[in-house]
């Protein structure tokens, strides 16, 4: 005989299991409990053997048979289905789950990486909650898209970085043959319009006042207000600038490690008075920390550049400014501000501590210090001008030797 799907519905449970034959050795089980499951009877090179194909109503009657005829296909090639499907289930279950991938992702690649530390912590807050245990084979471009959509709802930039964080991770598990193919192709990026905030005149005079350590007006943690100041005068990337260290320091020169950098290349950022003087006031509250720019809450370690961050955020309104602006607005000011008084493309981009691109960055090995110097020299004139200040740029101070 062979059942029907309603047959199968309308089964009930006795005392003791039963099954009912479909055909070709395919069962309905059912178990007092009411469970019902497909099972398939079948002889192996003359041993009796019996598998069970899944659960009803999951495994819906079509299903099985779909199962079984395959099951049968496998015994006519000489395979033991039984075996074959314990195989598979033992492999499905070694599979790598996304957090597996992720951990490998770190251990091979991501923590020898600058960014490694912040792709992975951009990974585990906006991608593992989801898949945490899901196995990376399972994960398709549906998915992907769908938790995109939703992270761009909320913050479409953070979307994009998360976008290329997986994009990456997912090659990645392909050439590790953790997967055949990445599911994040043909998914594009929203489109990004680059920021293009600068400071005019009567803004960097109004920041400047509010930056002042006196001026209790402005709540902003005074070393935050120094570190400020800093990004303004030498245009160097606002985390550089918050990780500074006296060690780096050397007279009137701030020597930046490639390590410390983001293009891995290091930086040396001649001193003006303006800065030394930054620096010289940013000592009082460094106490023996190995910082210039000590954190508020950790005596031993530096401010993190996502402190500046919030110090902006909560206080441009406060500052008396229109239009909110961030820590990287201030460098992106610096770079404008040295076209404006007539510093050469090539000198600005070596002060923002840029690489030269093509033949230039090949050919072009001059260090640019002494025009650095000059570049900076111009742009701390050209800001007291702004700032209104009339005594000239005289005396460079002399640091004091660190202590220990």
């Amino acid at each position: 005989m062979t059942l029907t799907d309603l047959q199968v519905r309308k089964m009930t449970p006795k005392t003791e299991r039963f099954e009912v034959l479909d055909s070709n050795g395919l069962y309905i089980r059912v178990m007092p409990t009411g469970k019902k499951s497909w099972v398939f009877r079948f002889n192996f090179e003359g041993n009796p053997r019996r598998m069970t194909l899944g659960a009803y109503p999951a495994l819906t009657l079509a299903e099985a048979r779909e199962k079984h005829a395959l099951a049968s296909q496998d015994i006519t090639k000489g395979i033991d289905p039984g075996i074959k499907a314990q195989e598979e289930k033992a492999k499905r279950k070694a599979a790598p789950t996304f957090q597996d991938l992720l951990d490998e992702f770190w251990e091979i690649e991501l923590n020898v990486k600058k960014s490694g530390i912040q792709t992975r912590k951009l990974l585990e807050k906006n991608a593992l909650p989801t898949w945490n245990k899901r196995k990376v084979a399972d994960i398709k471009r549906r998915d992907i898209v769908i938790l995109l959509d939703g992270i761009r709802a909320r913050a479409p930039i953070v979307g994009n970085r998360v976008h290329g964080a997986l994009s990456r991770l997912f090659n990645f598990a392909a050439e590790r043959g953790v997967i055949d193919d990445s599911p994040c192709t043909r998914i594009k990026k929203i489109h990004e319009q680059g920021r293009s905030r600068i400071l005019s005149d009567d803004e960097i005079k109004i920041l400047w006042d509010a930056l002042d350590i006196e001026n209790k007006a402005v709540d902003i943690y005074r070393v935050s207000k120094l570190a400020l100041k800093m990004i303004l005068l030498t245009g160097q990337r606002p985390g550089e600038v918050a990780g500074m260290t006296w060690a780096e320091i050397d007279n009137d020169l701030w020597n930046l490690p490639a390590d410390r950098t983001k293009n891995g290349v290091e930086n040396r950022v001649p001193l003006n008075m303006m800065a030394l003087e930054v620096i010289e006031q940013a000592r009082v509250y460094s106490g023996d920390s190995l910082y210039v720019f000590r954190s508020s809450h950790k005596s031993d370690a530096a401010m993190s550049r996502h402190a500046l961050s919030r110090a902006i955020s909560r206080h441009w309104s406060e500052i008396s400014f229109q239009e909110a602006f961030t820590p990287h607005d201030l460098r992106r000011t610096l770079r404008t501000r040295l076209a404006e008084i007539g510093v050469s493309d090539v000198v600005a981009e070596r002060v923002m501590g840029h690489k030269l691109q093509g033949v230039l960055g090949i050919y072009n090995r001059h260090s640019y210090d002494v025009e650095k110097r000059q570049a900076l020299s111009s742009w701390e004139q050209r800001l007291r001008e702004i700032l209104g200040f009339s005594e000239p740029v005289s005396n460079v101070i002399q640091l004091e030797a660190r202590r220990g």
